[in-house]
């Protein structure tokens, strides 16, 4: 049966790897570096949307991965090679009816990004004699070039190098005057592009989902289905998505631009006391610069109508137990924030991972311990998983309304507040990252926390 089946299917047929199966077979999964897909921080630690959700599945099927992260220009051979389980690089399903893919993971539109400064462009015909970059191989170049087929003295370039901010940032710097990029990255651009502006859709809403090749296994399609509905319905994969983009929302173009310009002008001079705090407790750096400046803005002398005081907002009972002579000194009150934050991170139970270790205790270091922990029993009472932000973030708000409050020894507490301050966190760090070098020889203790830059050509196993 086997050798008619094969010559049944041609000459070109081969047949399909073999399922993965725990210590003789790894997952080969096929990805590209992008902020969606893979990227790599300053410790080598990958992260990213699609790694994670192939992460989940491969420990599933109790099976290692091999990802192959290739480089734009690289990804159409690749596929159109094979010998893979699965590619997981933000594909849209393929042209060719032969090629196999997952149901929907996400749905996307390719959208043109501009600078502000230039004439917006609203509709399609307006794009007659434009040049617009895109990254080689990906779905926005082949939109392009559609359109070329039907709009004049349209023109393509292709970027092989780099990923999709490296070429908003050429954008932004007014190198290029037009770029197709994936709808699901405007708000996260934002964070790091104030200037840029998406005002054109480029086509149809997209599906976004994993490609299995032209042969897969039955079992791994079958397997693959599987898990992509069961994510869907369980929250799993609305509790990834809001791991990378839940925050990003938030800040407005004011707020990313003068966060952008203090990065010039105030943080060499607060830049070696934050290095410092991260050696005396081992958060990054940036973290605890994007905590002090939501907290004050970096101004040492900052003082709230509750008299918490100075670069970090401690109040007096918190810095005394820390041993911060002068909450007004900048050094003395940073290094002290970030061993409080060390200390809420602590007393967190050891089934909180991270991230949502970081961003919780980020919450407690608001509102207090006691709130936080309120609101955690709240959250429990409620059937929702009080070690996830993604439902403390629900919950937390709940802290200033009677019927709830009422009941907690710890009383009223401005949640809402809480919640804000996180995810401007989450946003501000998010730049620091992009904008701002690690400090060398010291790895930071707080796992995947922000989304770093990406990794071309990498090839590695998990």
């Amino acid at each position: 049966m086997a050798i008619l089946f094969i010559a049944g299917c041609g000459e070109g047929w081969r047949p399909p790897l073999p399922f993965p199966t725990p210590g003789k077979q790894d997952l080969v999964v096929v990805t590209r570096p992008g902020p969606l897909t893979y990227a790599v921080d300053d410790n080598g630690q990958p992260s990213g949307l699609e790694y994670d959700l192939v992460s989940a599945f491969a420990a599933e099927l109790g099976v290692r991965v091999e990802f192959e992260v290739l480089p734009p220009e690289a990804l159409d051979a690749r596929l159109a090679e094979g010998r893979y389980h699965l590619a997981a690089a933000w594909l849209s399903p393929s042209d060719d009816a032969e090629v196999r893919a997952s149901p929907a993971l996400f749905f996307t539109d390719d959208v043109l990004a501009q600078h502000e400064a230039s004439l917006p462009l609203t509709a399609l015909e307006q794009l007659a004699g434009k040049t617009v970059h895109a990254l080689a191989g990906s779905r926005q170049a082949l939109t392009i070039r559609r359109l070329a087929e039907s709009i004049p003295d349209l023109r393509l370039i292709e970027v092989g190098q780099g990923d999709i901010l490296d070429l908003l940032e050429s954008l932004g710097d007014h190198k290029v005057n037009y770029v197709a990029m994936d709808g699901r990255l405007e708000d996260l651009a934002n964070q790091y592009f104030p200037t840029l502006r998406a005002t054109l859709k480029l086509g149809e809403r997209a599906p976004i989902a994993w490609w299995l090749g032209r042969h897969p296994n039955p079992e791994m399609a079958a397997r693959v289905d599987e898990f992509i509905d069961r994510i869907r319905k369980d929250g799993t994969l609305a509790r990834l998505e809001e791991r990378y983009f839940g925050h990003v929302r938030r800040l407005t173009q004011g707020d990313v631009e003068k966060f952008l310009g203090q990065l010039r002008t105030t943080l060499p001079t607060l830049r070696p006391f934050f290095h410092e705090a991260e050696k005396a407790t081992g958060i990054d750096w940036r973290l605890i610069a994007a905590l002090a400046w939501q907290e004050s803005h970096w101004d040492p002398f900052a003082t709230s109508y509750t008299n918490v005081r100075g670069m970090m907002m401690l109040t007096e009972e918190t810095a005394d137990r820390l041993g911060v002579g002068n909450r007004l000194d900048a050094r003395e009150s940073i290094i002290g924030g970030a061993r409080y934050l060390n200390l809420l991170k602590d007393t967190l139970p050891p089934e909180v991972e991270e991230p949502d270790r970081t961003w919780l205790a980020l919450a407690g270091y608001n509102i207090g311990p006691g709130h936080l922990n309120a609101a955690r029993t709240i959250g429990k009472q409620l059937k929702v998983d009080p070690n996830a932000w993604y439902d403390m973030k629900r919950v937390l708000p709940l802290l200033a309304k009677p019927q709830y409050y009422s009941r907690l020894k710890s009383g009223r507490a401005r949640g809402g507040e809480a919640v804000i301050l996180v995810e401007n966190i989450r946003s501000y760090y998010d730049i620091l990252l992009r904008n701002e070098a690690a400090l060398p020889g010291v790895a930071p203790a707080d796992g995947k926390i922000g989304i770093g830059a990406g990794m071309p050509g990498l090839r590695l196993r998990r």
